[in-house]
């Protein structure tokens, strides 16, 4: 695995970040969209970027969160395909989870669809719960969501 690092999204991580959404996604998020949450006040954002070998780093992952009292909802996560199972989700995760950990955060959810087995395994793997069912949440093909919580503080 390459060696990475975690920072906040900026704008002009947006080329990269875009080009791993549209890859991952079948109703990607738009340039706006992403744009919004940087600017938004209740919003959290994170790259996951390779350390630089020769020239410049390379973003392979990224999540977008809201900071909703004591919770953490991850509105957006996606991995670069070219590096999926490798761990990268997985650490991502682990940030994240640290983080609002620290934070005094109590709980973290996320919607993933019925159909996504692998990412449910992954969230599984790291201690998330099935919680509920958003139905026919997703717009492209009216699928259902599986709500997923962790408990940070218990």
């Amino acid at each position: 695995m390459p060696s990475i690092h975690f920072r906040e999204m900026e704008e002009k991580d947006l080329k990269q970040v875009l080009r791993i959404e549209r890859q991952s996604f079948p109703t990607p998020w738009s340039y706006s969209l992403f744009k919004h949450e940087l600017l938004n006040s209740f919003a959290g954002t994170m790259v996951v970027e390779t350390e630089p070998e020769e020239g410049e780093s390379k973003i392979i992952g990224y999540t977008c969160f809201w900071l909703i009292v004591e919770e953490t909802h991850i509105t957006n996560i996606a991995v670069d395909p070219e590096h999926r199972r490798k761990g990268i989700g997985e650490r991502m995760l682990q940030k994240i989870t640290e983080d609002a950990r620290a934070g005094g955060i109590k709980t973290i959810t996320l919607e993933v669809r019925v159909s996504n087995m692998a990412a449910q395994r992954m969230y599984s793997k790291l201690g998330f719960l099935p919680g509920g069912m958003r139905k026919g949440y997703y717009s492209d093909n009216r699928e259902d969501a599986l709500i997923m919580t962790l408990e940070v503080l218990h």
